[in-house]
């Protein structure tokens, strides 16, 4: 074989490991072409088949996470098998040899294949999807990927967890359906509970022109009796993932209103008390 005049055979023969290092050089180039324009496909895709087919967004982040998971270990079984067949290493007693080790340490993989099968049921069953918010294996945060091994859920402080499938049981999702928002507060005894209770309904109405409540929010009346105060509790039901904004900002209105009726929010006192000596 020759190349504008050269003959290639005859420099694969005269300077083998040369010629390898080029031909590694190539497949590398290959690889880092090919495996960003696949997972580019791979994307365009899903995102055109989740528009047709109406699948949700977070579905549809899930499986192109796993199908880009899956795709970059083929490719890279690919990429290996390319650079054995390059120095000529005939991989079938390798294979073999491959066989009896995993024969060997099967019994050590099985947290590996738990993993995968968690992993596969997971999927199947919709139990959680990226961009939702759960709580399991004592983490709770959002869900960045469902993969075959291990699941990642950022926790809330930015702690990126890594947890292996099969630790992923008692899964409590967080973000399927409304969430509710809810605020207890407390008035003193010598206050008008009446009075509260109605500047608080107040605040309700106003929110409950809020697009981020589907329900509510009402005042619900007397929630319980403490040492200095009397809690009253205001409940709502809210768009997935904005109760924590909704409850902040009743608490923010009730303090503003509390303050313009002269309603106190009970704090703790402290008295002290100076013996003289006569």
């Amino acid at each position: 074989m020759s190349l504008f005049g050269f003959d290639l055979s005859n420099f694969t023969e005269t300077y083998p490991f040369l010629a390898g290092a080029i031909k590694i050089i190539f497949l590398v180039i290959i690889f880092v072409i090919v495996a960003p324009l696949g997972k580019k496909i791979i994307s365009n895709t899903l995102a055109k088949a989740g528009n047709r087919e109406n699948i949700s967004p977070a579905r549809t982040k899930t499986l192109e996470k796993l199908i880009q998971n899956i795709y970059t270990y083929v490719l890279l079984f690919i990429f290996i098998t390319m650079v054995f067949g390059v120095f000529e290493i005939d991989l079938a007693p390798l294979i073999a040899g491959a066989g009896i080790i995993g024969l060997a340490i099967g019994f050590g993989a099985q947290g590996l294949v738990s993993d995968v099968v968690t992993g596969f049921f997971i999927l199947l069953e919709k139990q959680i999807e990226v961009d939702e918010y759960v709580t399991t294996a004592g983490y709770s945060g959002i869900v960045e990927e469902v993969g075959l091994r291990t699941t990642k859920i950022r926790s809330f402080d930015g702690t990126l967890n890594f947890i292996p499938n099969r630790q992923l049981e008692g899964i409590s999702n967080h973000s399927r359906g409304t969430m509710r928002a809810l605020v207890d507060i407390g008035i003193s005894y010598d206050d008008n509970i009446d009075q509260a209770m109605a500047v608080l309904q107040k605040i309700c109405d106003e929110f409950q022109q809020d697009q981020r409540f589907v329900e509510g929010p009402d005042v619900l009346g007397v929630q319980s009796f403490g040492s200095s105060e009397v809690v009253l509790r205001v409940l709502g039901r809210t768009e997935n993932m904005e109760q924590w904004a909704a409850e902040r900002d009743i608490r923010k209105r009730i303090k503003e209103e509390f303050d313009a009726s002269g309603i106190e929010i009970p704090f703790p006192h402290q008295v002290n008390i100076t013996k003289e000596n006569n």
